[in-house]
């Protein structure tokens, strides 16, 4: 029983995706389908056509251990989208799982596949990536945002906001890597401060995006309340 597939929900839909690459027509099946029980999708792609994972957001990738993965995993380690994303491996031998150690792979599927192992795996690794996808979930909401770059202080709107970071829209330029002082309230979360890097503009909407510092203990309010929002 606890080893069944259970059909997605009708109407249900996927909460992260997932690379699956270089796989067999047969693990991709068995695979796409023990994710698609956990509401993740599953992508298949061939290593030649992996460049996706350096411009596209995934929150896992499942690769054939071998020397071909490693430019793969490179390429989506080095991705701001992909950097902290799950990575399984499939097979191999463990000389070559240990040349991959450097990219971090999280978990191996043992081959042959077999359906009982491969859920339980899946299981007890899914909520690594639903977390990883809850990072990046942006919430619309618009409120007011005081900046603190050096001496200057920049009044600016919010677009949207994540645990990780925020967009912003305002009436002065900051240049991509400045450290700036946010403050601002959202909703049932009191007035916090969090510091934060400009991590990238748009000079022709006025919009620019801050990247919180994860060594400041007071954006885990912020996580709190996205999470709290997102299960509300």
């Amino acid at each position: 029983m606890g080893n069944s597939l259970v059909p997605l929900a009708p109407g249900r839909k996927f909460s992260a995706r997932a690379a699956l690459v270089d796989l067999q027509e047969s693990s991709r099946n068995l695979l796409s389908e023990c994710f698609r029980q956990f509401g993740i999708e599953s992508i298949p792609m061939t290593s030649d056509k992996a460049q996706r994972l350096a411009s596209e957001k995934f929150e896992a990738c499942v690769i054939r251990v071998g020397n071909h993965a490693a430019p793969v995993l490179e390429s989506a380690r080095r991705s701001r989208s992909n950097n902290r994303m799950v990575i399984y491996g499939v097979g191999g031998t463990v000389k070559e799982a240990m040349k991959l150690s450097q990219y971090g792979i999280n978990a191996v599927f043992n081959e042959p596949l077999e359906r009982p192992s491969a859920l339980k795996l899946v299981r007890a690794t899914q909520m690594l990536v639903l977390h990883e996808f809850r990072r990046y979930v942006r919430i619309p909401v618009a409120t007011q945002v005081s900046l603190v770059a050096g001496s200057k202080h920049i009044d600016a709107t919010s677009h949207e906001i994540s645990s990780g970071g925020m967009s912003l829209k305002g009436a002065e330029e900051l240049a991509p890597g400045t450290s700036v002082e946010a403050s601002f309230a959202l909703l049932t979360l009191p007035r916090i401060w969090v510091r934060g890097t400009v991590s990238w503009t748009k000079k022709d909407s006025k919009m620019f995006g801050v990247r919180f510092d994860p060594r400041d203990e007071r954006r885990l309010r912020i996580k709190e309340w996205v999470d709290a929002y997102l299960e509300s």
